[in-house]
């Protein structure tokens, strides 16, 4: 857990300086020749983008929400002002999951190929306005999505991960080599609650304890994008 937090950090840390050094830097504008400013203007237009990363994080006081693997994806950008973007996505990601058998000795099996798409609609805010500061634009943004799942054959218990309603915070940081293109890095936290089946107790589970629960999913996104 220490990895991803670190990196959150990192990000974090970037996105308040870059937010933070412009206003300090904007009155050294006055004066000096615009083309050696370090601002420069964003090509407003909708963008596709195309993504990979890694979905991780926990998979459950019983764990079998599916985590930890590859994902892949597109995602579509329209700017909404100088400030605001509106942003939706869908991606696959090629991650695995335990299951479990309350009536085995050993109930725990696996781990096993257990794939989940993620589909987001959301809003992200530029921490520059509408330029880049040294051709970089930091960001952050929420999101609302749906997280599309399937049981696992083998598993008898009657688990299945179903669709999930999930929220995500995100920050991230975007360069513009060229007025067009865009390389960015990405990372959020998806939440989405789990819900255990009956059979899960007394044996796995309390009587009393809750049949649902809440896990967080750190996602770290690499995309390149290009402005139309």
């Amino acid at each position: 857990m220490g990895g991803w937090r670190s990196g959150w950090r990192a990000l974090v840390g970037l996105a308040v300086f870059l937010s933070a050094y412009p206003p300090i830097r904007l009155s050294a504008q006055v004066g000096h020749d615009p083309a050696h400013s370090p601002y420069r203007d964003v090509l407003r237009g909708p963008m596709v983008r195309v993504t990979t990363g890694y979905f991780s994080g926990t998979r459950g006081k019983i764990p079998v929400g599916p985590s930890y693997g590859p994902t892949g994806g597109l995602r579509f950008e329209y700017p909404m002002g100088n400030l605001l973007t509106f942003a939706s996505g869908i991606a696959y990601a090629q991650t695995d999951a335990f299951f479990f058998d309350p009536n085995d000795s050993l109930p725990q099996k696996g781990p096993i190929n257990n794939d989940i798409m993620l589909f987001d609609l959301g809003l992200q805010a530029s921490l520059t306005g509408a330029k880049t500061f040294h051709g970089l634009q930091p960001y952050v943004g929420a999101s609302l999505g749906l997280v599309f799942g399937s049981s696992i054959g083998i598993d008898s218990s009657g688990y299945n991960f179903g669709t999930k309603f999930s929220y995500a915070p995100e920050l991230g940081i975007r360069w513009y080599p060229t007025r067009r293109l865009t390389v960015e890095l990405g990372y959020r936290f998806v939440f989405y609650k789990l819900q255990y089946p009956f059979s899960y107790r007394p044996k796995l589970l309390p009587v009393d304890a809750p049949l649902t629960q809440l896990t967080a999913h750190p996602w770290a996104m690499f995309g390149i994008g290009w402005t139309f």
